[in-house]
């Protein structure tokens, strides 16, 4: 008798017809906020996140007073499809209209929640020109970390992804192709935040990198290294005594790292918000030589 051993792509792949995509749900922003809030309760980070609680919560308003965007056209989205192409990659897509206002009305709305310093941080985005704007919206949509102010970069950041969240809302999963670099989003063509296994219906179980720029979500089977696809040696930390909703998954092919959040642990958590709770785990990972594969916005470091 002869036992076949199916590997986690084909055992996802047997239990029926797998989501691909994942597009980003209109209360995307006050998921998120609600999900900050409840992690900032006795955390030692609760200030930063009650901040970042605040700009979401921002972020989902200004999301909803947007007028419907202008999408590539049709023939664009069929050449991207035919190419295998993030059809929203900012490189070949102008910037959305008014996404500077938006960055505008996001310092302006969060500012008086912070302290002295925090709020003369911010009011850098109200002064500067627009020029400055859009030079520090380059740096970080090219991941040019060197350059950025990391004061206004969580900010500024937050109001790029309320546009392309925008944009991505507006795709069919139909006119989006399978990414050819499986670590890099197949809308808009961005690295993830961190990957997230759902709960539910066809995705139940199912693991998905989510965006950093267009919030959308890609599946990618578990046990498999999401940035050089290495399936061998995959092992996961997490913090000695919590509550396992958050792992971090290593490669010892490329020394990288994400971090996975199970929503079968807490069915709230949530793929920005978790990840952000724990840096923790980011130290110990720095600590035990991996480089972090993902990048969150609400929190990037400027130059040393």
């Amino acid at each position: 008798m002869t036992t076949t051993l199916l590997q986690p792509g084909q055992i996802e792949a047997a239990a029926g017809s797998i989501p691909e995509l994942r597009l980003p749900p209109a209360d995307l922003f006050l998921t998120r906020a609600r999900r900050l809030a409840q992690l900032a309760e006795h955390h030692t980070l609760a200030d930063y996140l009650n901040f970042i609680a605040r700009l979401a919560e921002a972020q989902q308003v200004r999301l909803g007073d947007l007028p419907e965007a202008s999408l590539p056209t049709a023939g664009q989205l069929t050449q991207c499809l035919d190419y295998q192409m993030p059809p929203l990659a900012p490189a070949g897509l102008a910037r959305p209209a008014g996404w500077r206002d938006t960055a505008r009305h996001l310092a302006r709305t969060v500012q008086p929640a912070l302290p002295a310093a925090g709020q003369a941080a911010l009011q850098g985005i109200l002064d500067a020109p627009d020029a400055w704007l859009d030079e520090q919206a380059g740096h970080l949509l090219e991941g040019n970390t060197r350059n950025l102010d990391a004061a206004a970069a969580p900010v500024i950041g937050a109001a790029l992804q309320v546009h392309w969240t925008q944009l991505a809302r507006q795709l069919d999963p139909a006119q989006v192709a399978r990414p050819e670099h499986p670590n890099l989003c197949p809308v808009c063509g961005s690295h993830p935040v961190s990957s997230v296994v759902r709960i539910g219906g066809t995705e139940d179980g199912l693991r998905y990198l989510h965006c950093a720029l267009c919030s959308s979500e890609w599946h990618v089977v578990r046990a498999k290294c999401s940035n050089c696809d290495n399936s061998r040696g995959i092992a996961y930390y997490q913090v000695e005594g919590g509550d396992s909703v958050v792992r971090a998954e290593s490669c010892p092919e490329c020394q990288t790292y994400l971090k996975v959040v199970h929503q079968d642990k807490h069915p709230l958590a949530d793929p920005v918000a978790d990840d952000l709770a724990t840096l923790t785990l980011d130290l110990l990972m720095d600590e035990a030589g991996f480089a972090r594969s993902g990048i969150n916005w609400y929190l990037i470091q400027g130059p040393a």
